[in-house]
């Protein structure tokens, strides 16, 4: 008996392979389109490519245009086959339909194959100089294909000199599809470290492009915008001319147009990576050119309804264009100084678009809007959306420091919205009073009862932290701050480190300011920063603070209650260079993430911190390294930072000259050079280096200090049975006589570094 087998499976390609070679011209043109429909949903139908190739030769235009798509997309994984079209490319590009030869050169250019690439270059010379301008826009954006490809083809048959030429054509779209070719072309060559000048803007070129300005397509406008704004102009005059012929662009209905046009109009931008080298110029855009106040007031003044207008569109489209204004306004901040109400945020805006408009609002406020701009931001800390109402709440603050003016009226509507007692409302507001007391010290002491009052409101630690260091700033003026710091000392251990570091500090200012009534305290909070807490920063700090206490409590008053300065409202989010770079990439993803493009575009993105540093910035860099090296002079001859009492040797260099010695090593080179990968760990070996070259002596019988005869010189023992009283080091009395009279040594067990 014969053995019964099955007949083999059959699957969907076999399918369409057999309606690939069907007879019927209908049957095949529909396999083809299923072809194409499985590709689109990313299966893999690249086992067709013989039977779809077969079905190129065809009068037909929709299927042609379906198996050049297919061609594009699996040229990569059949190079061998793809010789195959060549001929059939080839003899489209002589077809009597221009769309067939603008198809077939498209086509060729997008295969990016090695093997058919040299096959191109006579059909595309060809289609440079063909009699339809539809054909001759497409060929000029695959030279630029070309030339990402095989850069020395482009140069041997004279590619460029064509497109150069063809800046003349007489149809607008030729023109700017050629200024788009040369933009890339010349981006490439730059990329690549050519110093050869490829695309450069003359006068001539000048004014051929401004004539197809107003007759292109909304994208080639923005070609011909970008090219504009690298145009270094010779005069004032040529600079009127340009934003003259510009500023109708404003009234474009596209939002990438309107702001090309602004950047021409408005932005200085560098000949950096993406820009037109002429020495080391930079190109002043032609705005900063003009010397005529009332032109450039008329011109700013232009500006403000179109970037206005981009509001009215989708969120998505706002918040680009809202990305850019905020750039701008950085720049400019009197381009939209009377438009503040159309930032103010609908009821059904997403939340990152409000955010954007709060920014805004705050760069734009000033004494003939605050009033507006405060009742508008107190009707959003009513919102129900927690986010959006502690930044509400945050920008208030942020105008009281920005309008020293307007400072009581935002510390109205502040206590206004505390007395809501709604606890996120309560707790972003007690740090935004923080900064406003930092930033006006002295100044609305009458807040703080109301402040102390909302105490059990708090359980986020900034909230907290900020409160503590209010209550410890203003300890001589509150009545019973130990009692309210006594609540964070009871919970100390239980306190995030934040808060802790806050009570620390403000436990020792009020032990400063009134000695007397709060010894038990400071005693308390040091025991337990030094014996029960986990943090090493917490306990340091308490270690320091006791050894200052117990020495000198004048050295310890001039060090926590030191002056400090007063905050500002940065004017830039950015530095002043970076600024200028990325309001020449307005319009783009730069701008809109505020972040180079190097950052986040091409194969070898870098980090923003490794962008190379304009010159200014390197200098502050070169300038805070040597202030360090000098710091490190100072201390090198500490072995311990909590030890001021080491003898001091004369014999070594300090100030300038001991910079010049630490110089000398390697680390210090690179952080005098701007090359050192991790300049943190530089300076810690320069000082470890340094330091341990002279070691200085120990008094003889230990280092005893004041503290109940805290010795720091004993050798490191377990923790203490007991822990020696700040009341001692509160007088000067034994404090002088301790320096005075030797004493012996300690027992190890009376140690409190032991706790380490």
């Amino acid at each position: 008996m014969a053995t019964f087998r099955a007949p083999p499976r059959k699957g969907e390609n076999y399918e369409l392979s057999a309606d690939l070679n069907s007879e019927y011209k209908d049957k095949r043109k529909d396999a083809i389109k299923r072809v194409i429909a499985n590709m689109t949903v990313q299966k893999d139908v690249s086992g067709l490519f013989p039977d779809v190739l077969k079905n190129m030769q065809t009068d037909d235009l929709e299927q042609k245009k379906l198996v050049y798509l297919y061609l594009m997309n699996y040229a990569k994984t059949q190079p061998e086959l793809v010789i195959l079209a060549v001929n059939t490319f080839v003899k489209d590009t002589d077809d009597p339909n221009p769309l067939v030869r603008a198809l077939a050169i498209r086509t060729m250019g997008c295969l990016r194959a090695e093997k058919i690439i040299d096959y191109l270059c006579d059909p595309l010379q060809k289609c440079l100089r063909d009699e339809n301008p539809y054909v001759r826009k497409t060929a000029a954006l695959c030279v630029a294909k070309l030339y990402d490809l095989k850069p020395e083809l482009v140069m041997e048959n004279g590619f460029l000199e064509t497109l150069q030429e063809m800046i003349s054509d007489s149809n607008p779209m030729v023109v700017a599809n050629t200024v788009a070719a040369l933009t890339d072309i010349h981006d490439a060559a730059v990329a690549n470290g050519l110093d050869s000048e490829i695309f450069v803007v003359t006068n001539t070129v000048l004014n051929k492009l401004l004539v197809a300005l107003n007759e292109c397509s909304e994208w080639g406008r923005v070609a011909i915008l970008n090219a504009l704004s690298r145009y270094d102009t010779q005069d004032e005059r040529e600079s009127e001319h340009i934003c003259e012929r510009v500023v109708p662009q404003f009234q474009h209905a596209n939002a990438s147009v309107v702001l090309a046009a602004v950047k021409v109009s408005v932005c200085p931008t560098c000949n950096g990576a993406r820009g037109f080298k002429r020495g080391h110029q930079v190109i002043m855009i032609h705005l900063r050119n003009v010397r005529s106040d009332n032109l450039t007031k008329q011109m700013i003044r232009k500006m403000a309804p179109p970037l206005v207008t981009l509001l009215s569109n989708p969120p998505e489209v706002q918040w680009v264009a809202l990305r850019d204004i905020n750039l701008l306004l950085q720049k400019r901040p009197d381009i939209l100084s009377s438009e503040m109400r159309v930032f103010f945020c609908k009821y059904n805006d997403p939340l990152y678009v409000k955010v954007e408009k709060l920014d805004i609002m705050v760069r734009l406020a000033g004494d003939n809007n605050v009033d507006a701009l405060l009742s508008e931001l107190k009707e959003y800390a009513s919102e129900v959306d927690v986010d959006f109402v502690r930044r509400s709440i945050k920008a208030i603050g942020q105008t009281a420091i920005k309008i020293d003016e307007a400072a009581e009226r935002c510390v109205n509507v502040l206590l206004e919205l505390i007395n809501t007692r709604v606890s996120y409302v309560v707790q972003e507001a007690v740090v935004v009073m923080k900064d406003i007391f930092r930033k006006y010290p002295s100044t609305y002491e009458g807040v703080i009862p109301t402040l102390c009052a909302n105490l059990d409101e708090l359980d986020e630690p900034e909230a907290k932290a900020s409160l503590i260091w209010i209550i410890g700033e203003y300890a001589n003026k509150i009545d019973n701050a130990d009692e309210l710091l006594g609540i964070f000392v009871e919970t100390f251990t239980e306190e995030s480190y934040p808060v802790q570091l806050q009570t620390l500090t403000a436990v020792v200012k009020l032990y400063l300011r009134k000695p007397d009534s709060s010894q038990g305290l400071v005693q308390r909070v040091l025991n337990t920063a030094t014996k029960d807490c986990d943090s090493p920063d917490v306990r340091d700090r308490a270690y320091i603070y006791w050894r200052l206490l117990s020495t000198d409590p004048g050295a310890a008053k001039s060090v926590v209650q030191a002056h400090r300065p007063t905050i500002t409202l940065p004017r830039t989010t950015v530095s002043p260079a970076l600024l200028e770079e990325l309001i020449g990439e307005i319009s783009t993803l730069a701008s809109v993430y505020h972040k180079p493009a190097e950052t986040f575009v091409g194969r070898g993105r870098i980090a923003a911190s490794a962008v190379p540093r304009k010159g200014s910035e390197l200098e502050d860099d070169q300038n805070a390294a040597r202030k360090a090296f000098q710091t490190v002079a100072a201390g090198q001859q500490s072995e311990n930072l909590l030890n001021f009492d080491d003898p001091t040797s004369d014999e070594q260099p300090s100030g300038l000259a001991a910079t010049q010695v630490l110089a000398a090593t390697p680390a210090a080179a690179n952080l005098l050079s701007g090359h050192s990968s991790n300049p943190l760990d530089d300076l810690v070996s320069i000082f470890g280096n340094t330091g341990m070259t002279n070691t200085p002596s120990q008094p003889q019988g230990g280092l005893s200090v004041g503290l109940g005869g805290l010795s720091f010189g004993a050798p490191i023992s377990p923790a203490p049975p007991m822990t020696p009283s700040v009341l001692q080091a509160a007088t000067p009395g034994p404090m002088l006589q301790t320096h005075q009279q030797p004493q012996p040594p300690q027992s190890a067990s009376e140690d409190l570094l032991g706790l380490f």
